[in-house]
Order: C-alpha cells, then sequence, then structure tokens
C-alpha cells in the first residue's frame, strides 16, 4: 500500500466518524474526497483536447490579502463569490483535521470540512460560508465596506482560533476580480474551471468528487485521461495558487 492510499484510509475512517456526507450522492458512496489537479497549456487547446461543454453562466470571484500574503501563509483563503442573489462571502481553511472539530467550529448550515487531494497530497479543508445581497458585494469589492464587518460570527470565531489571523491584516484588500468559466468534459466526470485575471493570465483546474476508497484509481485514471487526450497536468502542484496570488497583487 503507498501513502496514497494509506493517508486515505485513515481519512476515510476519521469522516466515517464524523458522519460527513458526500457532497454529490451520485457520484460518491460513502466519505468524499475532491480530486483536484492544475493543467498548464493553452485554455483553448485544453477545452478541445477534453472536448469541454459549457456549465452555467460565467461568474466573478474576488480574494482579499495583504502585499505580504499573510493569510495565505497561514492556509487561509477569503473569497468573495458571485451568485444569482448577490455573493457567497467564504473563509477556507487548509490542512484541518475533520474528525477533531467541534460543532461550533463549523455551525450546521454554515459550513463544511471535507478531504481534499491536490497532486498527491490528502487534506482536510474548512469551509464556511455567508451569503451577502449585491450591494454589500459591491462594496466589499470596491474596498468600500470594512471586511471583518461582514463577516459570521462563525467566520471570526474561527480566525480568533488561528494565530495572528485576528485581526486581519491591515493592509487587506480585494484582489480581482477572476472571472471563471466553469466546464464538463465530454464522457469524463470531470468539472473544469477556467480562471482569467484581469491582466490576461488564466488558470486551469480539474476536479472529481469520489469515495475515499476510491480516490488513488480514480487519481490513476485521471492521469490516464490526461495522457490520453495530450493534456499537461503542472509539475508544481502548489505553486499555481500562490502564482494566481502573486499576479492579482500586480494589479492596482
Amino acid at each position: 500500500m503507498n501513502r496514497v492510499s494509506i493517508a486515505l484510509a485513515a481519512l476515510a475512517a476519521s469522516l466515517l466518524t464524523l458522519g460527513a456526507p458526500p457532497a454529490n450522492a451520485a457520484d460518491t458512496a460513502g466519505p468524499a474526497v475532491d480530486i483536484q489537479f492544475s493543467l498548464c497549456g493553452e485554455p483553448a487547446a485544453i477545452e478541445r483536447a477534453l472536448e469541454l461543454r459549457p456549465r452555467g453562466a460565467p461568474f466573478d470571484v474576488w480574494l482579499f490579502d495583504d502585499p505580504a500574503l499573510a493569510l495565505f501563509a497561514k492556509g487561509l483563503r477569503l473569497r468573495l463569490r458571485e451568485t444569482k442573489q448577490g455573493a457567497d462571502l467564504t473563509l477556507k481553511a487548509a490542512d484541518q483535521d475533520c474528525a477533531t472539530l467541534s460543532r461550533e467550529a463549523v455551525p450546521a448550515g454554515q459550513g463544511k470540512c471535507e478531504y481534499d487531494m491536490h497532486g498527491t497530497k490528502v487534506a482536510g479543508a474548512v469551509s464556511l460560508t455567508r451569503s451577502v445581497d449585491a450591494r454589500t458585494a459591491g462594496e466589499l469589492s470596491a474596498g468600500r465596506l470594512p471586511l471583518e464587518n461582514e463577516l459570521s460570527a462563525a467566520q471570526k470565531r474561527f480566525l480568533e482560533g488561528v494565530p495572528g489571523a485576528w485581526p486581519l491584516p491591515s493592509g487587506i484588500r480585494a484582489l480581482g476580480p477572476t472571472r471563471v468559466r466553469s466546464f464538463g468534459a465530454k464522457g469524463k466526470p470531470y468539472v473544469v474551471d477556467v480562471s482569467e485575471l484581469p491582466g490576461g493570465e488564466r488558470f486551469i483546474e480539474i476536479s472529481r468528487k469520489v469515495a475515499s476508497a476510491d480516490a488513488p484509481r480514480a487519481r490513476d485514471r485521471f492521469e490516464a485521461d490526461m495522457a490520453r487526450a495530450g493534456v499537461t497536468v503542472c509539475a508544481d502542484q502548489s505553486a499555481q495558487a500562490v502564482n494566481k496570488l502573486r499576479a492579482l497583487l500586480r494589479r492596482p
């Protein structure tokens, strides 16, 4: 058994104890792992190679951090994602142990703790979300409304538990907007997000949610599918998120 299989077996036991439901019951049976890979190459060529089909309308996303990326360095991400009703304001925290989190940390109906696989790394991630109306979203993205004023009690409480995360960094600002287009791959159970930054830089991520026991096989099938399609998986998976943030910081 390789290290990925061992890690997945352990997290499956943890998730069963936690009783976390899968996000997509039709595609998973039991505890879920979100397999995610960044793809490198010309987006148009990747769209053709994977025969991608649009899934819904494009939407804008804003990220929040300071020039030193202090939140990112702590494994935290604050994101404002456009919706039909306004926007979802989400705090995401990486490298969490879902089995040991208290109910107060992730209140029912306000968030979740799931496991992500980036490349060969498997780790838990907490997401806490609060919906805001379109006016509030516009004020936040324009920097006219203090972000800390719009965070939920659960989000503030979680940040208070991370050393140095609360109060928020004094230089924090909205970074974006990033325009995101989502696609489905013809004949394959993948979701592909193409993100275009204000400066024209584009980042591509492909994902699939599966049961934890199926994750090693699903990862192998994914790699085989990409090889057959001639699509390149980025060699340094961990660098893509920080590269995106640095590109956004370069915009005024």
